[in-house]
């Protein structure tokens, strides 16, 4: 074969390079970008050409079959529940029996420290509206009855330490961490003691790293590792067979000090040994200002495929086995007249996206589990003047939205979607590879053509 010929050849094969890392994976600009009005879709467009050629996320799906993940999920359809805050026992058994029949089958509830051991160490009596004092427990005992006979099972958040915790009490926030960690790790033995064998699932914490979740002070992810440590060493003495999740991350951009970025501050737990101390991985799934399709991937940038950045940094640190459940997911119906803090669609597109963020997480992310949306219903509507309160599925007087219909007639229609093919997350991490042999033979190419040639 001539010069000529090798060359041409090696140009058809570096066209041929640059296409496959420029093909789309995806049948509409929808899909793609999950913008739906046209300038969006032209703006997602570049943003994914720029993305599609950047070092992607390193995934390891090959790992999950090759060995079942080591606490997979019962079924992927959860969602958050505020159970504690319905006055009515019936309330809150008529919101499980539609929980139930929406399909799905684990809730997130919180199981908030102050409003179990209320007013001193050690003391489970509540004595905040008579005197006399009635059982703490109670409440969650029946909470727990109701989803038992249901077959839903409880993931239990551990948090909001109470005011007795701290000697400055809630000066820096009521969210803000204990003074001493024995005291968390104490509450949450109590809870796992109390529970063993009945609620198989603790969340310890919330957003460590933002939103005030560790009070009115600095984030510190070294503190929030030997909490989480803490807790994990003292669920499990008290439960062994109990499955622990570190706090799921709020994702955000911010490093400010109250704000810390998550894949930093994840990297930093894994510094500080977090990767003995919990079994599950939690990671907020919230799309903001694009729907579930979005293949849109910065670290920069929040979107509902964030979390595969936290897949990244857990295969990294060897923890490729262990699942991620996502404790958050869902899209904000805020009106106008509120700012859009958390994005604005639809009810109509609010119950499509939930749909399709369930559908895209089964196909294409096999590490990951419970899919809990956020949320079913609150007790009242006070709220209603904060554009959080717009993530609902239910009303307050138990009237379904479009959102709970939508999922409950995707949950209950039985079989799950086709996997997404090994072939294709191979070529998407070839990607960047492939366009850099490409463009840099091309380029190649054209700056011989255009050089001028010696006269013979």
């Amino acid at each position: 074969m001539t010069a000529t010929r090798l060359r041409r050849a090696l140009i058809a094969v570096a066209a041929l390079a640059l296409l496959l890392a420029l093909w789309p994976n995806a049948g509409s600009l929808y899909d793609l970008t999950g913008e739906e009005a046209w300038r969006g879709q032209a703006a997602g467009v570049v943003h994914w050409l720029n993305t599609a050629i950047r070092p992607q996320p390193r995934l390891d799906p090959a790992a999950v079959a090759a060995s079942p993940l080591t606490y997979p999920a019962v079924s992927p359809f959860g969602v958050n529940t505020f159970l504690e805050q319905e006055a009515e026992p019936a309330k809150r058994a008529q919101i499980l029996d539609m929980v139930q029949a929406a399909g799905f089958r684990s809730i997130r509830q919180e199981f908030p420290w102050e409003d179990i051991e209320i007013h001193r160490r050690g003391d489970f009596t509540d004595r905040r509206n008579d005197p006399a004092g009635v059982d703490a427990w109670a409440k969650y005992d029946q909470i727990v009855e109701l989803a038992e006979a249901r077959d839903i099972a409880l993931i239990a958040r551990l948090s909001n330490p109470p005011a007795w915790s701290r000697a400055a009490g809630d000066a820096l926030g009521t969210n803000a961490p204990p003074d001493d960690f024995n005291d968390f790790g104490n509450f949450a033995a109590a809870v796992a003691g109390r529970y063993r064998g009945r609620i198989h699932y603790y969340q310890v914490w919330n957003e460590p790293n933002g939103n005030e979740e560790w009070g009115l002070q600095d984030v510190d992810p070294e503190a929030f590792t030997r909490l989480l440590c803490l807790a994990y060493d003292r669920i499990k003495a008290a439960d062994p067979d109990a499955v622990v999740l570190a706090g799921a991350l709020t994702p955000t951009v911010a490093n400010d000090g109250r704000n810390m970025n998550d894949l930093l501050f994840l990297e930093r737990m894994y510094a500080a040994g977090a990767g003995d101390c919990f079994d599950v991985l939690s990671a907020q799934g919230y799309g903001l200002w694009s729907g579930p399709t979005d293949q849109r991937l910065r670290p920069t940038v929040i979107n509902y495929a964030h979390n595969l950045f936290l897949r990244d940094v857990m295969v990294r640190h060897g923890d490729a086995a262990k699942p991620i459940w996502i404790s958050e997911m869902g899209w904000n119906v805020a009106p106008e007249g509120i700012a859009p803090a958390f994005g604005r669609v639809t009810e109509e597109q609010q119950a499509r996206y939930a749909v399709g963020a369930y559908d895209r997480a089964r196909a294409e992310w096999p590490w990951l589990g419970v899919n809990a949306y956020w949320f079913f219903k609150r007790p009242a509507d006070w709220e209603r003047d904060q554009a959080w309160y717009y993530f609902r599925m239910v009303e307050p007087d138990f009237t379904p939205l479009p959102v709970y219909h939508a999922v409950a007639g995707y949950a209950t229609a039985g079989p799950s979607p086709a996997p997404m093919p090994g072939w294709q997350f191979t070529w998407q991490s070839a990607r960047p590879a492939l366009f850099l042999f490409g463009a840099t033979v091309l380029f190649f190419a054209l700056v011989r053509a255009l050089a001028p040639r010696e006269e013979e």
